[in-house]
Protein backbone atom coordinates (compact mmCIF):
# COMPACT_ATOMS: atom_id res chain seq x y z
CA UNK A 1 0.00 0.00 0.00
CA UNK A 2 1.31 3.58 -0.97
CA UNK A 3 1.61 6.41 1.19
CA UNK A 4 -0.84 9.19 0.19
CA UNK A 5 1.99 12.14 -0.89
CA UNK A 6 1.80 15.31 0.74
CA UNK A 7 2.65 18.51 -1.02
CA UNK A 8 5.72 21.09 -0.10
CA UNK A 9 3.16 23.60 0.17
CA UNK A 10 0.87 22.23 2.76
CA UNK A 11 4.13 21.49 4.55
CA UNK A 12 5.54 24.47 4.52
CA UNK A 13 2.12 25.58 6.23
CA UNK A 14 2.62 23.17 8.54
CA UNK A 15 6.05 23.91 9.31
CA UNK A 16 4.35 27.12 9.61
CA UNK A 17 1.85 26.94 11.82
CA UNK A 18 3.56 24.41 14.21
CA UNK A 19 6.12 27.12 14.65
CA UNK A 20 3.34 29.87 15.51
CA UNK A 21 1.80 26.96 18.19
CA UNK A 22 4.97 26.60 19.57
CA UNK A 23 6.12 30.02 20.11
CA UNK A 24 2.62 31.04 21.62
CA UNK A 25 2.73 27.87 23.96
CA UNK A 26 6.01 29.26 25.32
CA UNK A 27 4.75 32.61 25.80
CA UNK A 28 2.00 31.49 27.65
CA UNK A 29 4.20 29.55 29.64
CA UNK A 30 6.83 32.27 30.95
CA UNK A 31 4.23 34.48 31.52
CA UNK A 32 2.40 32.33 33.74
CA UNK A 33 5.15 31.54 35.91
CA UNK A 34 6.16 35.36 35.91
CA UNK A 35 2.50 36.12 36.62
CA UNK A 36 2.58 33.40 39.15
CA UNK A 37 5.30 34.82 40.97
CA UNK A 38 4.25 38.40 40.75
CA UNK A 39 1.37 37.29 42.56
CA UNK A 40 2.78 34.99 45.17
CA UNK A 41 5.64 37.39 46.51
CA UNK A 42 3.17 40.90 47.57
CA UNK A 43 0.68 37.94 48.97
CA UNK A 44 3.04 37.03 51.61
CA UNK A 45 4.50 39.83 52.14
CA UNK A 46 1.54 40.88 53.57
CA UNK A 47 0.27 37.90 55.26
CA UNK A 48 3.95 38.28 57.22
CA UNK A 49 3.08 41.63 57.86
CA UNK A 50 -0.16 41.13 59.03
CA UNK A 51 0.27 41.09 62.79
CA UNK A 52 2.48 44.15 63.05
CA UNK A 53 -0.86 45.61 60.98
CA UNK A 54 -3.18 44.18 63.29
CA UNK A 55 -1.78 45.02 66.61
CA UNK A 56 -1.23 49.04 65.21
CA UNK A 57 -4.70 49.02 64.07
CA UNK A 58 -5.69 47.63 68.12
CA UNK A 59 -3.57 50.05 69.27
CA UNK A 60 -4.76 53.41 67.55
CA UNK A 61 -8.60 52.25 67.01
CA UNK A 62 -9.70 50.03 69.98
CA UNK A 63 -13.11 51.02 69.18
CA UNK A 64 -13.60 49.80 65.51
CA UNK A 65 -11.61 46.53 65.18
CA UNK A 66 -13.07 43.57 67.10
CA UNK A 67 -10.13 41.42 66.90
CA UNK A 68 -10.64 37.68 66.70
CA UNK A 69 -7.90 35.52 67.61
CA UNK A 70 -4.75 36.07 65.26
CA UNK A 71 -5.04 32.24 63.72
CA UNK A 72 -8.65 32.40 62.65
CA UNK A 73 -7.87 36.20 61.15
CA UNK A 74 -4.65 35.08 59.28
CA UNK A 75 -5.91 32.03 57.94
CA UNK A 76 -9.13 33.85 56.77
CA UNK A 77 -6.93 36.15 54.55
CA UNK A 78 -5.38 32.81 53.71
CA UNK A 79 -8.20 32.01 52.14
CA UNK A 80 -8.98 34.96 50.25
CA UNK A 81 -5.81 35.46 48.68
CA UNK A 82 -5.69 31.80 47.20
CA UNK A 83 -9.14 32.19 45.36
CA UNK A 84 -7.97 34.96 44.50
CA UNK A 85 -4.59 34.35 42.82
CA UNK A 86 -6.30 30.85 41.29
CA UNK A 87 -9.11 33.30 39.70
CA UNK A 88 -6.34 35.66 37.92
CA UNK A 89 -4.43 32.29 37.18
CA UNK A 90 -7.13 30.80 35.66
CA UNK A 91 -8.20 33.62 33.81
CA UNK A 92 -5.29 34.21 32.58
CA UNK A 93 -4.56 30.54 31.35
CA UNK A 94 -7.80 30.40 29.28
CA UNK A 95 -7.40 34.45 28.10
CA UNK A 96 -3.46 33.09 26.89
CA UNK A 97 -4.69 29.66 25.24
CA UNK A 98 -7.28 31.51 23.36
CA UNK A 99 -4.94 34.13 22.11
CA UNK A 100 -2.27 30.95 20.89
CA UNK A 101 -5.40 29.03 18.86
CA UNK A 102 -6.36 32.64 17.15
CA UNK A 103 -2.98 33.48 16.18
CA UNK A 104 -1.97 30.00 15.35
CA UNK A 105 -4.90 29.57 13.25
CA UNK A 106 -4.10 33.49 11.86
CA UNK A 107 -0.32 31.90 11.66
CA UNK A 108 -1.74 28.60 9.69
CA UNK A 109 -4.00 31.16 7.34
CA UNK A 110 -0.72 33.61 6.31
CA UNK A 111 1.86 30.27 6.38
CA UNK A 112 -0.32 29.29 3.34
CA UNK A 113 -0.26 32.34 1.83
CA UNK A 114 2.91 32.47 1.92
CA UNK A 115 3.77 29.01 1.01
CA UNK A 116 1.67 29.48 -2.19
CA UNK A 117 3.78 32.77 -2.92
CA UNK A 118 7.13 31.20 -2.35
CA UNK A 119 6.12 27.91 -4.03
CA UNK A 120 4.67 29.76 -7.30
CA UNK A 121 7.87 29.83 -9.16
CA UNK A 122 8.32 26.07 -8.92
CA UNK A 123 4.97 25.28 -9.91
CA UNK A 124 5.42 27.20 -13.21
CA UNK A 125 8.42 25.25 -13.90
CA UNK A 126 6.81 21.98 -12.84
CA UNK A 127 3.52 23.13 -15.73
CA UNK A 128 6.58 24.11 -18.39
CA UNK A 129 8.52 20.91 -18.02
CA UNK A 130 5.11 18.87 -18.10
CA UNK A 131 4.21 20.56 -21.81
CA UNK A 132 7.62 20.15 -22.96
CA UNK A 133 8.61 18.01 -26.08
CA UNK A 134 10.30 18.12 -29.30
CA UNK A 135 8.13 20.12 -30.99
CA UNK A 136 8.03 22.40 -27.51
CA UNK A 137 11.66 22.61 -26.84
CA UNK A 138 11.64 26.59 -27.84
CA UNK A 139 9.32 27.48 -25.14
CA UNK A 140 11.47 29.15 -21.86
CA UNK A 141 10.29 29.47 -18.33
CA UNK A 142 11.96 33.60 -18.51
CA UNK A 143 11.05 33.92 -14.46
CA UNK A 144 11.55 37.52 -13.53
CA UNK A 145 12.10 39.21 -10.20
CA UNK A 146 15.11 39.10 -7.60
CA UNK A 147 17.70 37.20 -8.40
CA UNK A 148 17.59 34.10 -5.72
CA UNK A 149 18.10 30.69 -5.54
CA UNK A 150 14.75 29.96 -7.13
CA UNK A 151 15.39 32.99 -10.37
CA UNK A 152 19.02 30.76 -10.29
CA UNK A 153 17.50 27.59 -10.76
CA UNK A 154 14.87 28.57 -13.31
CA UNK A 155 17.85 29.97 -15.34
CA UNK A 156 19.67 27.16 -15.07
CA UNK A 157 16.29 25.11 -16.45
CA UNK A 158 16.33 27.22 -19.39
CA UNK A 159 19.87 26.77 -20.35
CA UNK A 160 19.46 23.22 -20.53
CA UNK A 161 16.16 23.71 -22.26
CA UNK A 162 18.51 25.54 -24.68
CA UNK A 163 20.83 22.60 -25.04
CA UNK A 164 18.35 20.37 -25.39
CA UNK A 165 17.04 21.92 -28.31
CA UNK A 166 19.99 22.38 -30.47
CA UNK A 167 20.70 18.28 -29.58
CA UNK A 168 17.19 17.87 -31.20
CA UNK A 169 17.68 20.31 -34.06
CA UNK A 170 21.01 18.52 -34.84
CA UNK A 171 19.52 15.02 -34.71
CA UNK A 172 16.54 16.14 -37.21
CA UNK A 173 19.49 17.63 -39.22
CA UNK A 174 21.43 14.50 -39.03
CA UNK A 175 18.54 12.21 -39.46
CA UNK A 176 17.41 14.40 -42.92
CA UNK A 177 20.91 13.99 -44.02
CA UNK A 178 21.55 10.30 -43.37
CA UNK A 179 18.20 9.63 -45.59
CA UNK A 180 19.31 11.50 -48.78
CA UNK A 181 22.95 10.13 -48.36
CA UNK A 182 22.18 6.65 -47.79
CA UNK A 183 19.37 6.02 -49.70
CA UNK A 184 20.39 7.54 -52.82
CA UNK A 185 23.70 5.30 -53.79
CA UNK A 186 21.53 2.04 -52.09
CA UNK A 187 19.09 3.53 -54.60
CA UNK A 188 21.33 3.38 -57.25
CA UNK A 189 23.53 0.45 -56.85
CA UNK A 190 19.79 -1.49 -57.07
CA UNK A 191 18.84 0.30 -60.13
CA UNK A 192 22.26 -0.70 -61.97
CA UNK A 193 22.32 -4.36 -60.87
CA UNK A 194 18.63 -4.91 -62.10
CA UNK A 195 19.54 -3.05 -64.98
CA UNK A 196 22.85 -5.68 -65.65
CA UNK A 197 20.50 -8.68 -65.13
CA UNK A 198 18.73 -8.09 -67.75
CA UNK A 199 21.31 -8.35 -70.10
CA UNK A 200 20.47 -12.30 -71.49
CA UNK A 201 24.01 -12.81 -72.29
CA UNK A 202 25.08 -12.83 -69.16
CA UNK A 203 26.73 -15.84 -67.78
CA UNK A 204 25.22 -17.81 -65.22
CA UNK A 205 27.54 -17.21 -62.56
CA UNK A 206 27.48 -13.91 -63.22
CA UNK A 207 23.75 -14.27 -62.42
CA UNK A 208 24.13 -15.62 -59.39
CA UNK A 209 26.35 -13.42 -57.88
CA UNK A 210 24.07 -10.33 -58.97
CA UNK A 211 21.21 -11.70 -57.04
CA UNK A 212 23.57 -12.30 -53.86
CA UNK A 213 23.92 -8.45 -54.72
CA UNK A 214 20.62 -7.46 -54.81
CA UNK A 215 19.46 -9.51 -51.68
CA UNK A 216 22.19 -8.12 -49.96
CA UNK A 217 21.13 -4.29 -51.07
CA UNK A 218 18.01 -4.79 -49.64
CA UNK A 219 18.83 -6.02 -46.80
CA UNK A 220 21.02 -3.00 -46.58
CA UNK A 221 18.11 -0.84 -47.28
CA UNK A 222 16.20 -2.17 -44.82
CA UNK A 223 18.16 -1.70 -42.41
CA UNK A 224 18.46 1.90 -43.22
CA UNK A 225 15.15 2.31 -43.04
CA UNK A 226 14.65 0.37 -39.84
CA UNK A 227 17.01 3.22 -38.17
CA UNK A 228 15.45 5.69 -39.70
CA UNK A 229 12.19 4.84 -38.36
CA UNK A 230 13.24 4.32 -35.02
CA UNK A 231 15.32 7.51 -34.74
CA UNK A 232 11.89 9.26 -36.21
CA UNK A 233 10.04 6.78 -33.40
CA UNK A 234 11.37 8.39 -30.55
CA UNK A 235 10.15 11.79 -31.23
CA UNK A 236 7.05 12.54 -29.51
CA UNK A 237 4.07 13.35 -32.51
CA UNK A 238 4.20 16.85 -33.27
CA UNK A 239 0.04 16.67 -33.70
CA UNK A 240 -1.98 13.93 -32.35
CA UNK A 241 -5.58 12.72 -33.58
CA UNK A 242 -7.94 10.38 -32.55
CA UNK A 243 -7.80 6.72 -33.89
CA UNK A 244 -8.82 3.77 -33.24
CA UNK A 245 -6.35 0.76 -33.13
CA UNK A 246 -9.15 -2.05 -33.94
CA UNK A 247 -9.13 0.46 -37.41
CA UNK A 248 -5.32 -0.03 -38.16
CA UNK A 249 -4.93 -3.13 -37.41
CA UNK A 250 -7.86 -3.97 -39.54
CA UNK A 251 -5.44 -2.06 -42.27
CA UNK A 252 -2.11 -3.46 -40.65
CA UNK A 253 -3.38 -6.94 -41.73
CA UNK A 254 -2.87 -6.49 -45.63
CA UNK A 255 0.01 -7.69 -45.11
CA UNK A 256 -0.44 -10.47 -43.24
CA UNK A 257 -3.87 -11.99 -43.93
CA UNK A 258 -3.25 -15.61 -42.38
CA UNK A 259 -3.67 -13.74 -39.14
CA UNK A 260 -6.76 -14.55 -36.63
CA UNK A 261 -8.05 -11.19 -35.22
CA UNK A 262 -10.01 -9.99 -32.61
CA UNK A 263 -10.64 -6.53 -32.80
CA UNK A 264 -12.56 -4.17 -30.38
CA UNK A 265 -12.68 -0.43 -30.25
CA UNK A 266 -9.72 1.02 -28.82
CA UNK A 267 -9.69 4.35 -29.03
CA UNK A 268 -6.34 6.72 -28.59
CA UNK A 269 -5.10 9.82 -29.57
CA UNK A 270 -1.34 10.04 -31.60
CA UNK A 271 0.04 9.83 -34.99
CA UNK A 272 -2.01 7.34 -37.23
CA UNK A 273 0.78 6.60 -39.66
CA UNK A 274 3.47 5.59 -36.51
CA UNK A 275 1.09 4.03 -34.98
CA UNK A 276 0.05 1.75 -37.95
CA UNK A 277 3.64 0.95 -38.64
CA UNK A 278 3.77 -0.09 -34.99
CA UNK A 279 0.84 -2.78 -35.22
CA UNK A 280 2.30 -4.10 -39.03
CA UNK A 281 6.10 -4.26 -36.80
CA UNK A 282 4.12 -6.79 -34.39
CA UNK A 283 2.41 -8.36 -37.68
CA UNK A 284 5.66 -9.15 -39.28
CA UNK A 285 7.74 -10.17 -36.24
CA UNK A 286 5.23 -12.70 -35.48
CA UNK A 287 4.70 -13.94 -39.15
CA UNK A 288 8.52 -13.91 -39.76
CA UNK A 289 9.67 -15.90 -36.65
CA UNK A 290 7.05 -18.37 -36.23
CA UNK A 291 7.15 -22.20 -37.17
CA UNK A 292 4.74 -24.79 -38.92
CA UNK A 293 2.45 -24.68 -36.69
CA UNK A 294 1.70 -20.53 -37.85
CA UNK A 295 -0.37 -19.34 -35.42
CA UNK A 296 -0.63 -15.58 -35.23
CA UNK A 297 -3.72 -13.51 -33.14
CA UNK A 298 -4.09 -10.01 -33.48
CA UNK A 299 -6.60 -8.49 -30.36
CA UNK A 300 -7.15 -4.54 -29.88
CA UNK A 301 -9.32 -3.88 -26.58
CA UNK A 302 -9.97 -1.51 -24.04
CA UNK A 303 -10.08 -1.47 -20.32
CA UNK A 304 -9.45 1.48 -17.38
CA UNK A 305 -6.26 1.81 -17.90
CA UNK A 306 -6.31 2.48 -21.73
CA UNK A 307 -6.23 1.17 -25.02
CA UNK A 308 -4.45 -2.57 -25.94
CA UNK A 309 -3.33 -4.25 -28.95
CA UNK A 310 -1.69 -7.85 -28.70
CA UNK A 311 -0.41 -9.86 -31.03
CA UNK A 312 0.33 -13.28 -30.15
CA UNK A 313 2.12 -15.91 -32.07
CA UNK A 314 3.76 -19.20 -32.28
CA UNK A 315 7.57 -20.51 -32.47
CA UNK A 316 10.61 -21.09 -30.68
CA UNK A 317 10.34 -21.29 -27.00
CA UNK A 318 11.98 -17.88 -25.36
CA UNK A 319 13.71 -18.05 -22.35
CA UNK A 320 11.39 -15.34 -19.78
CA UNK A 321 15.24 -13.76 -19.21
CA UNK A 322 16.04 -13.45 -22.93
CA UNK A 323 12.75 -11.42 -23.62
CA UNK A 324 13.73 -7.94 -22.38
CA UNK A 325 16.50 -8.21 -24.92
CA UNK A 326 14.44 -8.48 -27.89
CA UNK A 327 13.25 -4.86 -27.44
CA UNK A 328 16.54 -3.66 -27.76
CA UNK A 329 18.33 -2.74 -31.18
CA UNK A 330 20.24 -5.36 -32.55
CA UNK A 331 19.95 -8.32 -29.85
CA UNK A 332 18.48 -11.39 -31.11
CA UNK A 333 18.41 -14.65 -29.14
CA UNK A 334 20.96 -16.23 -31.88
CA UNK A 335 22.02 -15.50 -35.38
CA UNK A 336 20.11 -18.39 -37.22
CA UNK A 337 17.28 -16.37 -35.98
CA UNK A 338 18.41 -13.40 -37.95
CA UNK A 339 19.80 -15.23 -40.93
CA UNK A 340 16.99 -17.37 -41.78
CA UNK A 341 14.81 -14.39 -41.73
CA UNK A 342 16.55 -11.94 -42.78
CA UNK A 343 15.79 -9.32 -40.52
CA UNK A 344 17.84 -6.29 -38.95
CA UNK A 345 16.79 -6.83 -35.05
CA UNK A 346 15.03 -3.70 -35.24
CA UNK A 347 11.36 -4.63 -35.72
CA UNK A 348 10.34 -4.67 -30.92
CA UNK A 349 12.51 -1.93 -31.02
CA UNK A 350 10.90 0.16 -33.25
CA UNK A 351 7.32 -1.08 -31.71
CA UNK A 352 8.49 -0.06 -28.23
CA UNK A 353 9.58 3.10 -29.37
CA UNK A 354 6.55 4.20 -30.95
CA UNK A 355 4.88 3.07 -27.61
CA UNK A 356 7.03 5.14 -25.62
CA UNK A 357 6.56 7.87 -28.13
CA UNK A 358 2.99 8.26 -27.39
CA UNK A 359 3.44 7.76 -23.56
CA UNK A 360 2.89 4.22 -23.89
CA UNK A 361 4.41 0.98 -23.10
CA UNK A 362 5.53 -2.57 -24.55
CA UNK A 363 5.79 -5.55 -23.23
CA UNK A 364 6.32 -9.10 -24.40
CA UNK A 365 5.91 -12.81 -22.65
CA UNK A 366 6.61 -16.10 -23.24
CA UNK A 367 3.77 -18.01 -24.34
CA UNK A 368 3.10 -21.67 -23.41
CA UNK A 369 4.33 -24.18 -25.77
CA UNK A 370 6.40 -21.70 -27.66
CA UNK A 371 6.08 -18.34 -28.99
CA UNK A 372 5.74 -14.49 -27.68
CA UNK A 373 2.81 -12.52 -26.29
CA UNK A 374 3.44 -8.90 -27.12
CA UNK A 375 1.25 -6.47 -25.47
CA UNK A 376 1.39 -2.27 -26.35
CA UNK A 377 -0.78 -0.74 -24.05
CA UNK A 378 -1.83 3.31 -25.05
Amino acid sequence: MTSRRISVRLRLTLVYGSLFFGVGVVLVGVNYLFVRDVLSRPSEAVVHGLPEAVAGLKATQPSVVSPPKDTVFLRAISDVRARYREDVMGSMLQWSLLAVAVVGVAGLAIGWIVARRAMAPLQTMTEAARRLSESTLHERIALGGPRDEIRDLADTFDSMLERLSRAFDSQRRFVANASHELRTPLAINRALLQVSMTDPGLPRQVRTVGAELLNANARQERLIEGLLLLAQSEREPAERLPVDLAELAESAMTSAPETTADLRPAPVEGDPVLLERMIGNLLDNAVKYNDERALVVLRTHRDRWGSVVTVENTGRVVPSGRVEDLFEPFRRLDRDRTGSSGGAGLGLSIVRAIAQAHRGSAEASPRPGGGLVVTVRL
